[in-house]
């Protein structure tokens, strides 16, 4: 509960400081000076695993029974859950600001396991961003170095290799899971346009747009 809900924070923060035009991260390392009482969370694409998207909402459903409400775990739920709508809105900004259209575009999202390092895909955003992209019309590849296949709404999808031609077709790169393994300076060198949802490019090429 308390993860879910200071992630759901500050990913609402991030949807602010996306419209007023102050970047996030540099917001949360500022706060991280403070040299007590500061705990970091950081925003992303949504929440995943068999925990945070679900354990908080059993004792939601208990508390109905006493006729409580558990308001902060549901609105926790709620922006946590409409983070990969978000995604695809700003995919469209990103794209609209290179003069593409999303439709037809061809969009890789690297990494679909809902934390890094892991082949878990169990209610990873990334699977919705991926569900929501294809119903806008995008054409969507995926990679990630640990889960070979996925499945989206009965469609299987392989992981593709990272290959320069590749990235010649590709219109934007979405990272939604910041694998140590990826080789961000080639990926950045290679790449017409990123959307970074994890802050794994740091911020430090002109293609990159932070979440």
């Amino acid at each position: 509960i308390f993860r879910n809900v200071n992630i759901a924070l500050v990913n609402e923060l991030s949807m602010l400081c996306g419209r007023i035009g102050i970047d996030v991260w540099e917001v949360i390392e500022a706060a991280s000076t403070k040299p007590y009482g500061f705990m970091p969370f950081y925003p992303g694409p949504g929440v995943g695993g068999h925990c945070i998207p679900i354990n908080p909402f059993y004792l939601s459903w208990k508390a109905k029974e006493y006729g409580f409400r558990t308001r902060f775990i549901e609105l926790a739920g709620e922006v946590n859950e409409n983070m990969p709508y978000y995604i695809v809105q700003k995919i469209v900004d990103v794209l609209n600001n290179a003069q593409k259209s999303i439709k037809s575009s061809n969009i890789l999202v690297l990494g679909v396991a809902y934390k890094k390092d892991i082949n878990d895909v169990r209610m990873s955003p990334a699977l919705k961003l991926i569900e929501l992209l294809q119903e806008k019309g995008a054409n969507v590849c995926y990679n990630d170095p640990y889960v070979p296949i996925i499945n989206i709404s009965g469609i299987i999808l392989k992981s593709v290799l990272l290959k320069k031609h590749l990235f010649d077709k590709i219109d934007c790169v979405v990272i939604t899971t910041d694998h140590s393994s990826y080789d961000y300076k080639w990926i950045s060198e290679n790449s017409k346009l990123i959307l970074d949802t994890k802050n794994a490019m740091k911020g430090k090429s002109e293609t990159v747009v932070k979440l």
